[in-house]
């Protein structure tokens, strides 16, 4: 966790400082410098950042309604441990969502190409065309997968798959880590793409399923290993007293 200049925090307005705090300690649960359980008070924060605990105590509570930290009374603030039976639960109902909207955009009575030609665009081209950075690949996949629940036009199905998304996002981003998924995800999305152009909305659906299937149990084995990792790290530098 890097110090915010001392000068740079001394200008920046109140909300703007909170929501540099905030992407900071965001960044610092999604790539484990912060471990699921660790303990840690506003004032440990301010400390290492070199600033105020007013915009951390806001950038915490942010963090807490997304659910990414607890607070517990008296005792600081806690990254929240991991539960996989509720990203299990949180994968299903997104599953439902788009299931139900690819079943919705084959039976639309409209030109599909037009109406998903941004997709279209992104995803069915060429090999040479195909982005290798994992992480504007993860961004682009939940764009697609919103995308598609968007184009029905229910916006509380797409409120509700936009919300998932955003609490799955933790670990569903580490998809992207290996090359070899991030090539397949071109395949998969170009896939289920064409079958939802050529409406065979059985066919996409078992497409997508399996896509996301894949992809969840992808995720889970590299954030088990990771978790490991970030431990065993830890773990030496205590060691070493480093």
């Amino acid at each position: 966790m890097l110090p915010i200049p001392e000068k740079k925090a001394a200008r920046e307005r109140p909300e703007n400082l909170a929501e540099g705090i905030y992407q900071q300690l965001k960044e610092d649960i999604f790539e484990f410098r912060l471990l699921p359980g660790d303990r840690f008070s506003e004032g440990d924060v301010a400390k290492r950042l070199a600033v105020s605990r007013t915009p951390v105590r806001q950038a915490l509570y942010h963090l807490e309604r997304e659910g990414y930290l607890e607070v517990h009374f008296r005792s600081g603030w806690q990254v929240r441990p991991f539960d996989f039976a509720r990203f299990e639960e949180l994968y299903d109902l997104r599953i439902v969502l788009e299931l139900a909207s690819v079943r919705h955009l084959c039976g639309l009575e409209v030109e599909l190409a037009g109406h998903l030609e941004h997709l279209v665009n992104i995803w069915l081209v060429e090999e040479g065309q195909r982005l290798q950075d994992g992480r504007a690949v993860s961004r682009l996949d939940e764009e697609f997968h919103c995308a598609l629940v968007a184009a029905t036009g229910n916006r509380e199905m797409a409120r509700v798959h936009r919300e998932v998304t955003e609490q799955i996002r933790i670990i569903r981003r580490l998809d992207f880590t290996q090359s070899p998924r991030v090539s397949a995800t071109y395949e998969e999305h170009g896939d289920i793409l064409d079958a939802i152009l050529q409406r065979r909305g059985e066919q996409a659906c078992q497409l997508l399923r399996a896509h996301i299937e894949v992809s969840k149990a992808e995720v889970r084995k590299i954030t088990l290993h990771m978790l490991h990792s970030a431990r065993q790290r830890l773990a030496m530098k205590v060691v070493g007293g480093g």
